[in-house]
């Protein structure tokens, strides 16, 4: 497995061994410990504002860039250490099932049904009470999910997260202030259960005000809470069956049907909802303002505000990343020679892919 990266870097959160900007995919680089085999093949790929996490189908997590806590700034040996992705220390004991970022706090979900948190939460973001708006380790959510449930799905945003339960119930924490975490509107810094919900709910996906759930593919039913900014919930169908994958940036909602069509809505100003001539999407992932597809044919696409190079350099850009009623057909690097795409991960500007040949770094390389 190859895994490349293109986009904001300035902490490093790319993990190719730089901290520039790049709209060119650039080999991350990702250190094994023992034994020294490379890591299987990505599940899922998140990042807050400064970092980027991994989830591997083994339940390993790997992370690049600054994990924020108490430090508002990088220190100065993290300034000169190589930018690259580094195991997890939580997930070689807990493998992980699940994981997600606010802007500076990240949550693991192990195996166990087990919440960690660490980073910062200034707005209850890590969810372990308000005596805690950081927490330099891994902390785990005590008395969380309810016994008999297990977790089935996590997301966040820039301040909220949401954990879907196997019964279909919503728990959420962090800034619910416009109603995103259900009514009473307010800062939670513990979970709470989402209220008046009338289906059993299966995903989740978070803007920056809003949380967006699905119900069971067949029946179409969805729920989305918080602000209508950009007409996120106005503007909404009001059934949506036969989705494969549903996602939000900050200010859109996304959903890939099985039929490999997207359908979205939502702020558009920078060009961030899907086209209706893409061709047919196999697999998707949005970030920030943006989205990043690899269509049935192994192509890889990207639109939306671009301007750390996160959407690639193409000929559709304004001069600044920026598409403009289109889309980028990312160029793939040289180095991946003829290998197939494999999938998509997206973050706040920052964008990856990955192939099916081996490429990773061990320790001391």
């Amino acid at each position: 497995m190859k895994l490349y990266a293109f986009g904001s870097n300035s902490s490093g959160q790319l993990g190719v061994g730089h901290r520039e900007d790049t709209s060119t995919p650039q080999l991350c680089r990702i250190t094994t410990g023992e034994p020294e085999e490379p890591p299987d093949l990505p599940r899922k790929i998140v990042a807050g504002g400064n970092t980027t996490l991994i989830l591997f189908e083994s339940g390993l997590i790997y992370r690049a860039g600054v994990n924020y806590s108490r430090a508002p700034e990088p220190s100065h040996k993290a300034r000169h250490t190589i930018p690259e992705f580094h195991e997890e220390a939580l997930t070689i004991e807990c493998k992980a099932k699940l994981c997600s970022a606010t802007w500076d706090a990240s949550i693991i979900v192990t195996r166990k049904d087990e919440i960690y948190v660490c980073g910062r939460g200034p707005k209850g973001e890590l969810g372990l009470g308000s005596e805690f708006d950081a927490a330099d380790d891994d902390m785990r959510i005590d008395h969380f999910p309810p016994k008999g449930t297990s977790i089935v799905d996590v997301a966040s945003s820039v301040s909220h997260t949401i954990v879907v339960l196997s019964g279909g119930q919503v728990y959420g924490w962090g800034n619910g202030r416009k109603g995103q975490l259900g009514e009473p509107a307010e800062v939670l810094w513990a979970p709470r259960r989402v209220e008046g919900l009338n289906f059993k709910v299966e995903r989740a996906a978070c803007g920056r005000e809003f949380t967006f759930l699905m119900g069971d593919s067949k029946e179409g039913q969805r729920a989305i809470l918080g602000s209508d900014k950009w007409g996120v919930r106005s503007q909404a169908p009001t059934h949506i069956q036969c989705w494969k994958d549903i996602g939000a940036s900050w200010g859109s909602i996304f959903i890939l049907g099985r039929d490999g069509k997207m359908c979205s809505w939502g702020r558009n100003d920078w060009s961030q909802l899907a086209s209706g001539n893409l061709s047919q999407i196999e697999s998707m992932a949005i970030g920030s303002e943006h989205a990043v597809t690899l269509t049935a044919d192994g192509i890889i696409l990207c639109w939306g505000w671009g301007e750390h190079g996160n959407c690639g350099a193409g000929a559709d850009s304004d001069g600044i990343g920026n598409t403009i009623g289109s889309w980028n057909e990312i160029k793939r690097s040289p180095a991946d020679g003829r290998a197939g795409a494999l999938g998509v991960g997206a973050g706040c500007a920052t964008s990856f892919y990955w192939t099916d040949e081996h490429a990773f770094f061990r320790i001391g390389d």
